[in-house]
Parts: C-alpha cells; structure tokens; sequence
C-alpha cells in the first residue's frame, strides 16, 4: 500500500466578475386612437374596464382621444403595455368596433 496524502486545496482562487451594471427597464405608454365609428361610451367603459381608471378620468381620456386624436392610457413595462393594447384591441374587436390601441417606448 503506498501512503498518498491527500492534495492539499488551500490554493482556492476568487474568481473577478465584471460589474455589469443593470439599468433600469425602458417604461412604455400605451396610447388609444380615435375613430370614426367607436361610440363614445363604448370607449369610457373599455377605458374604465381595461384600464381600471374611475369614470371622471376615463370621460377626460375619452374627450383627449377624441379632440386630439389620440390620448395616453398609461405608461408601463414592456409586458403590461403589450398585455393592456392587446386586450384592448380585442374587446374592441369582439363588439364589433375598430377601435385600436398601439404601444409606444418612452
């Protein structure tokens, strides 16, 4: 029988890691726009029921869709605006209006 010593492991290293920094994430608006044909109440509620605003403030949002053409929903991460515009556009298009809501970075 030979007699080994085990290896001596004091030599154990750190390895150096880089600093990547993680900035914050990009923030993006949700914006609805008008149209010829959506009835103005349809879009208060879709407003209020998508987007969960009070009826004052979805009525104020309705009246900027519909003076200037188009009005800011919210702003929010990338997954959220995608998941709200979706939905939106859907329940627009399953009451049969072409109501169309786009996603836009800050």
């Amino acid at each position: 029988m030979s007699s080994k010593k085990p290896a001596d492991n004091n030599d154990i290293g750190v390895l150096d890691r880089d600093k990547n920094k993680v900035g914050k994430p990009k923030k993006y608006k949700v914006i609805l726009l008008n149209d010829d044909f959506t009835p103005m109440g349809f879009v208060v509620v879709l407003i209020h029921y998508v987007f969960k605003k009070d009826a004052t403030t979805a009525y104020k949002l309705m009246m900027d869709i519909h003076d200037k053409g188009k009005g800011l929903m919210g702003i929010y991460s990338k997954e959220i605006a995608d998941t709200k515009s979706s939905r939106c556009n859907a329940v627009a298009r399953e009451s049969g209006y072409p109501l169309k809501s786009i996603v836009e970075t800050t």
